[in-house]
């Protein structure tokens, strides 16, 4: 007969497994998700951006979010300089961007080390949108 202990142990050994196979695979098709911390930073900076009104491609901005492991941002966010000057938006996605390089750092998370470009924004149905891949931009903040 099979103690609790050895079924558990067991389990515990098939999780493990399972989860160092799957590491092995392709890449995942979305980021992890955000530490609580991160959670509450990109809320804020997702407060701040808000609707991204515009009434020209002028006014559309993008601005780097996040950190990866081996450096540059995770994602590019589209925004609106209509109504704003997004000096507190730089200032949260800094400090969001802190947080990640903090917390990968405590987790000895790895990055695929891949570069994410700038996609620019440009103003659609009167709101700021982040442009197709492949047209380039360079607003960055």
């Amino acid at each position: 007969m099979q103690t609790p202990t050895y079924s558990v142990l067991r389990a515990a050994c098939a999780a493990i497994l399972l989860l160092v196979t799957s590491a092995c695979g392709s890449a995942p098709a979305q980021d992890a998700p955000p530490a609580p911390g991160n959670a509450s930073l990109l809320a804020q900076i997702q407060a701040e951006v808000g609707a991204a009104a515009c009434d020209s491609t002028q006014q559309c901005q993008t601005i780097a979010i996040g950190a990866k492991a081996c450096g540059g941002p995770e994602r590019y966010l589209a925004w609106s300089s209509k109504d704003y000057d997004g000096k507190k938006l730089k200032a949260l996605t800094q400090a969001q961007a802190e947080a990640s390089r903090k917390q990968q750092q405590a987790d000895g998370m790895m990055s695929t080390c891949s570069i994410v470009t700038d996609p620019g924004a440009t103003c659609e149905a009167g709101r700021c949108v982040l442009q197709k891949s492949g047209l380039g931009g360079s607003s960055a903040m």
